[in-house]
Protein backbone atom coordinates (compact mmCIF):
# COMPACT_ATOMS: atom_id res chain seq x y z
CA UNK A 1 0.00 0.00 0.00
CA UNK A 2 0.97 3.47 -0.69
CA UNK A 3 3.06 5.71 1.84
CA UNK A 4 0.58 8.23 3.31
CA UNK A 5 -1.60 7.41 6.44
CA UNK A 6 -4.99 6.53 5.20
CA UNK A 7 -8.23 8.31 6.49
CA UNK A 8 -11.09 6.59 7.74
CA UNK A 9 -13.03 9.09 6.29
CA UNK A 10 -11.84 8.62 2.97
CA UNK A 11 -12.10 5.11 3.21
CA UNK A 12 -16.06 5.47 4.08
CA UNK A 13 -16.54 8.11 1.06
CA UNK A 14 -15.45 5.05 -1.17
CA UNK A 15 -17.27 2.46 0.07
CA UNK A 16 -20.53 4.69 -0.42
CA UNK A 17 -18.84 5.71 -3.95
CA UNK A 18 -20.72 4.11 -6.82
CA UNK A 19 -19.71 5.80 -9.35
CA UNK A 20 -16.08 6.57 -9.25
CA UNK A 21 -14.68 4.00 -7.06
CA UNK A 22 -12.15 2.36 -9.33
CA UNK A 23 -11.12 5.51 -10.26
CA UNK A 24 -11.10 7.58 -6.81
CA UNK A 25 -9.40 4.25 -5.49
CA UNK A 26 -6.31 4.37 -8.53
CA UNK A 27 -6.47 8.00 -7.94
CA UNK A 28 -5.77 7.90 -4.11
CA UNK A 29 -2.91 5.44 -4.45
CA UNK A 30 -1.39 7.82 -7.04
CA UNK A 31 -1.80 10.56 -5.03
CA UNK A 32 -0.17 8.68 -1.22
CA UNK A 33 2.79 7.83 -3.46
CA UNK A 34 3.51 11.22 -3.76
CA UNK A 35 3.97 11.42 0.20
CA UNK A 36 1.13 13.54 0.95
CA UNK A 37 -1.08 13.82 4.28
CA UNK A 38 -4.77 11.94 3.24
CA UNK A 39 -7.46 14.40 4.88
CA UNK A 40 -11.38 14.96 4.37
CA UNK A 41 -12.16 18.42 3.33
CA UNK A 42 -15.93 19.72 1.72
CA UNK A 43 -16.81 16.13 1.22
CA UNK A 44 -13.89 14.89 -0.59
CA UNK A 45 -10.95 13.53 -0.30
CA UNK A 46 -7.98 15.80 0.20
CA UNK A 47 -4.48 15.99 0.23
CA UNK A 48 -2.13 18.22 2.12
CA UNK A 49 1.44 18.84 2.44
CA UNK A 50 1.98 20.47 5.85
CA UNK A 51 -1.02 20.97 6.13
CA UNK A 52 -1.51 23.27 3.08
CA UNK A 53 -4.29 21.96 0.80
CA UNK A 54 -2.17 20.39 -2.47
CA UNK A 55 -5.16 18.45 -4.25
CA UNK A 56 -8.65 17.13 -3.98
CA UNK A 57 -9.99 14.07 -5.77
CA UNK A 58 -13.62 14.58 -6.86
CA UNK A 59 -16.59 13.34 -9.09
CA UNK A 60 -19.05 14.85 -11.42
CA UNK A 61 -21.55 13.06 -13.94
CA UNK A 62 -19.62 13.42 -17.03
CA UNK A 63 -15.74 12.61 -15.45
CA UNK A 64 -14.22 12.34 -12.13
CA UNK A 65 -11.10 14.40 -11.63
CA UNK A 66 -7.89 15.67 -9.48
CA UNK A 67 -8.36 19.16 -8.47
CA UNK A 68 -4.91 21.01 -7.96
CA UNK A 69 -5.54 24.11 -5.36
CA UNK A 70 -2.88 26.14 -6.85
CA UNK A 71 -2.75 24.34 -10.61
CA UNK A 72 -2.85 27.90 -12.00
CA UNK A 73 1.08 28.19 -11.02
CA UNK A 74 1.98 24.56 -12.52
CA UNK A 75 3.76 24.45 -15.64
CA UNK A 76 1.31 22.01 -17.32
CA UNK A 77 3.77 20.72 -19.60
CA UNK A 78 1.39 18.22 -20.60
CA UNK A 79 -1.53 20.84 -21.23
CA UNK A 80 -4.10 18.99 -19.62
CA UNK A 81 -5.03 21.34 -16.94
CA UNK A 82 -8.29 22.73 -16.71
CA UNK A 83 -9.99 25.57 -15.52
CA UNK A 84 -13.67 24.94 -14.31
CA UNK A 85 -15.12 28.16 -15.17
CA UNK A 86 -13.37 31.24 -16.31
CA UNK A 87 -14.31 32.83 -12.51
CA UNK A 88 -11.92 29.92 -11.10
CA UNK A 89 -8.80 31.94 -10.68
CA UNK A 90 -6.01 29.24 -9.13
CA UNK A 91 -7.42 25.72 -9.23
CA UNK A 92 -6.88 23.35 -12.13
CA UNK A 93 -8.60 19.82 -12.79
CA UNK A 94 -7.41 16.72 -14.60
CA UNK A 95 -10.16 14.89 -15.82
CA UNK A 96 -10.71 11.32 -16.33
CA UNK A 97 -13.76 9.31 -17.25
CA UNK A 98 -12.20 6.02 -16.66
CA UNK A 99 -9.71 3.71 -15.28
CA UNK A 100 -7.77 2.85 -17.58
CA UNK A 101 -6.83 6.70 -18.53
CA UNK A 102 -5.67 7.24 -14.78
CA UNK A 103 -3.25 4.06 -15.40
CA UNK A 104 -2.18 5.03 -18.85
CA UNK A 105 -1.35 9.04 -17.17
CA UNK A 106 0.48 7.80 -13.75
CA UNK A 107 3.87 8.91 -14.25
CA UNK A 108 2.96 12.11 -15.17
CA UNK A 109 0.07 12.31 -12.60
CA UNK A 110 3.11 11.85 -10.09
CA UNK A 111 4.86 14.48 -11.44
CA UNK A 112 2.19 17.08 -11.81
CA UNK A 113 1.69 16.02 -7.90
CA UNK A 114 5.22 16.71 -6.83
CA UNK A 115 5.48 20.03 -9.20
CA UNK A 116 2.10 21.25 -6.95
CA UNK A 117 3.91 19.97 -3.70
CA UNK A 118 7.52 22.15 -4.91
CA UNK A 119 4.98 25.06 -5.69
CA UNK A 120 3.60 24.88 -2.09
CA UNK A 121 7.53 24.30 -0.70
CA UNK A 122 8.47 27.52 -1.98
CA UNK A 123 5.65 29.85 -0.95
CA UNK A 124 4.05 30.59 -4.36
CA UNK A 125 0.50 32.31 -4.33
CA UNK A 126 -1.49 32.48 -6.97
CA UNK A 127 -1.88 36.52 -7.52
CA UNK A 128 -5.90 36.89 -7.89
CA UNK A 129 -7.18 39.37 -10.35
CA UNK A 130 -7.82 42.31 -8.29
CA UNK A 131 -11.60 43.97 -8.72
CA UNK A 132 -10.09 47.10 -10.49
CA UNK A 133 -8.79 44.65 -13.14
CA UNK A 134 -12.37 43.35 -13.88
CA UNK A 135 -13.90 45.99 -16.46
CA UNK A 136 -16.97 48.05 -15.12
CA UNK A 137 -19.93 48.06 -17.29
CA UNK A 138 -19.54 51.79 -19.09
CA UNK A 139 -23.75 51.66 -17.81
CA UNK A 140 -22.77 50.74 -14.55
CA UNK A 141 -19.64 53.52 -13.99
CA UNK A 142 -21.94 55.86 -15.14
CA UNK A 143 -24.45 55.33 -12.40
CA UNK A 144 -21.53 55.46 -9.43
CA UNK A 145 -20.37 58.44 -11.23
CA UNK A 146 -23.96 59.70 -10.40
CA UNK A 147 -24.82 58.36 -7.30
CA UNK A 148 -21.47 58.74 -5.09
CA UNK A 149 -24.07 56.71 -2.08
CA UNK A 150 -24.23 53.61 -4.67
CA UNK A 151 -20.33 53.80 -5.58
CA UNK A 152 -19.12 53.97 -1.38
CA UNK A 153 -21.75 51.10 -0.77
CA UNK A 154 -20.07 49.21 -3.78
CA UNK A 155 -16.71 50.19 -2.84
CA UNK A 156 -17.62 48.12 0.42
CA UNK A 157 -18.65 45.35 -0.64
CA UNK A 158 -16.06 41.98 -0.50
CA UNK A 159 -14.35 42.23 -3.57
CA UNK A 160 -15.81 38.28 -4.71
CA UNK A 161 -19.25 40.61 -4.14
CA UNK A 162 -18.01 43.10 -6.03
CA UNK A 163 -16.58 40.79 -9.10
CA UNK A 164 -19.90 38.71 -9.01
CA UNK A 165 -21.57 42.25 -9.67
CA UNK A 166 -19.44 43.53 -12.26
CA UNK A 167 -19.68 39.68 -14.18
CA UNK A 168 -23.32 39.80 -14.07
CA UNK A 169 -23.59 43.12 -14.95
CA UNK A 170 -21.05 42.80 -17.82
CA UNK A 171 -22.86 39.86 -19.38
CA UNK A 172 -25.96 40.64 -21.07
CA UNK A 173 -24.60 41.93 -24.84
CA UNK A 174 -27.33 44.45 -25.14
CA UNK A 175 -26.67 48.10 -23.36
CA UNK A 176 -30.25 48.08 -22.39
CA UNK A 177 -30.00 44.32 -20.67
CA UNK A 178 -27.02 45.69 -18.76
CA UNK A 179 -29.24 48.80 -17.65
CA UNK A 180 -32.15 47.50 -16.44
CA UNK A 181 -29.92 44.69 -14.63
CA UNK A 182 -28.49 47.45 -12.86
CA UNK A 183 -31.45 49.68 -12.02
CA UNK A 184 -32.72 45.95 -10.20
CA UNK A 185 -29.84 45.56 -8.33
CA UNK A 186 -28.66 49.37 -7.15
CA UNK A 187 -30.84 49.02 -4.10
CA UNK A 188 -29.26 46.03 -2.55
CA UNK A 189 -25.95 46.86 -3.25
CA UNK A 190 -26.89 50.35 -1.26
CA UNK A 191 -27.96 47.57 1.64
CA UNK A 192 -24.57 46.54 1.19
CA UNK A 193 -26.00 43.09 0.29
CA UNK A 194 -23.84 40.72 -2.08
CA UNK A 195 -25.59 39.89 -5.71
CA UNK A 196 -27.03 36.56 -4.22
CA UNK A 197 -28.36 37.66 -0.56
CA UNK A 198 -31.57 37.54 -0.18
Amino acid sequence: MASGTLNPKVDEFLTKSKKWKPEFEKLREIVLDCGLTEDFKWMHPCYTFEKKNIVLIHGFKEYCALLFHKGALLQDAQGILIQQTENVQAARQIRFTNVQEIVDMEPILKAYILEAIEVEKAGLEVEFKKTTEFTVPEEFQMKLDENPALQTAFERLTPGRQRAYLHYFSEPKQAKTRESRIEKYVQQILDGKGLHDS
